[in-house]
């Protein structure tokens, strides 16, 4: 029998860990065909969400938990979790619940017709319509100047074979991209679409700036587009000021003494090359940064404990016996 794990990264989550426990559970009930076990990380949260994953791994053996040492982030503490599988196939998802268990099984049907990446895409959300259509304008621009068939409204939800995982050890990534690595890895996917339900319980975790680090991510991963794009503009602005300051000489020649050019025009100019040196510089910044992660080599997290990680054997006998 394959097994799998379902990974599901935490922080602050204590109002939901029992439901997606219980829908897991009566989800995983109908499936005959592999067992699984749970693995929550925690990113060092702040309310009592450690305490439920101890509660939730001491009544049932399929349950573990990774406690970081301190917050690392949400893009490197689920990355670090989804390393640590040893399964035939790892689940990955949110534990807000806005990530459907229910799809589960559809994975692991598509996954056993031979797909070794299945993925849930968000058609549709119950979020802002502001918000849904901004991420999809940011996903679609991110598309079109990647060097990779990117995927829109994917975020990580989704299954992936051991080929997968042992590929993404390989990695040698301290701050990944994960959505842009399984578009990068190139398995053939198979894609599930679902619709996204509204956060019932807790408030979410990103905000501005998570956001925009995530999307800076996926552009200087991915893109050299921004980087040319500042050349091709400097190119143009400098050809554009070498015009106007000939076409300028030339009518002052022409008009000595009448024509007066006053102090707006070089005002103005002097701001907007300025302002624009500024925006570059910031995107050069950006790949700048992006470079200095990738030198420093910290890892992924650093663990302050593991939950129930002992017998292995015992969670997965438990598993075929409750489905018995």
């Amino acid at each position: 029998m394959k097994h799998i794990t379902i990974v599901s990264p935490c922080y602050n989550e204590e109002a939901n860990l029992r439901e997606l426990h219980a829908r897991i559970t009566s989800v995983m009930s109908g499936v005959k065909s592999c067992s699984y076990d749970l693995l929550f990380i925690d990113n060092a949260s702040s309310d009592h969400t450690v305490e439920v994953i101890r509660e939730l791994a001491s009544a049932d053996p399929r349950v573990r938990g990774i406690v970081n040492a301190r917050n690392f982030g949400h893009i490197r503490s689920p990355h670090h979790a989804i390393l640590q599988t040893t399964s035939d196939a790892t689940v990955c998802m949110a534990s807000d619940l806005q990530d459907p268990p229910e799809l589960i099984p559809k994975f692991i049907a598509k996954w056993e017709e031979g797909f070794k990446i299945v993925i849930g895409v968000k058609s549709k959300s119950e979020e802002s319509l502001v918000f849904f259509a901004l991420r999809s304008l940011y996903y679609r621009v991110l598309r079109k100047l990647s060097d990779i068939d990117l995927i829109e409204h994917f975020t990580g939800f989704g299954l992936y074979d051991r080929k997968v995982i042992d590929v993404l050890r390989t990695i040698d990534d301290p701050y990944p991209y994960f959505r842009g690595l399984i578009a990068d890895i190139g398995f053939e996917k198979a894609k599930i679409e679902f619709l996204q339900p509204l956060r019932r319980r807790g408030l979410t975790k990103n905000n501005f700036y998570t956001l925009f680090d995530m999307a800076m991510l996926g552009f200087t991963n991915h893109s050299k587009v921004p980087l040319r794009l500042a050349t091709f503009f400097g190119f143009g602005t400098a050809a554009l000021s070498f015009l106007a300051g000939l076409f300028y000489l030339g009518y002052k020649i022409v008009n000595w003494d009448s024509f007066s050019l006053g102090l707006a025009p070089v005002l103005i100019g002097l701001f907007f090359f300025s302002s624009v040196q500024l925006v570059f510089l910031g995107v050069v910044g950006e790949y700048v940064g992006a470079i200095h992660t990738q030198v420093l080599k910290r890892p992924l997290v650093v663990e302050r404990e593991r939950i129930n990680f002992a017998a292995p054997a015992a969670r997965d006998g438990h598993a075929r016996d409750a489905r018995a």
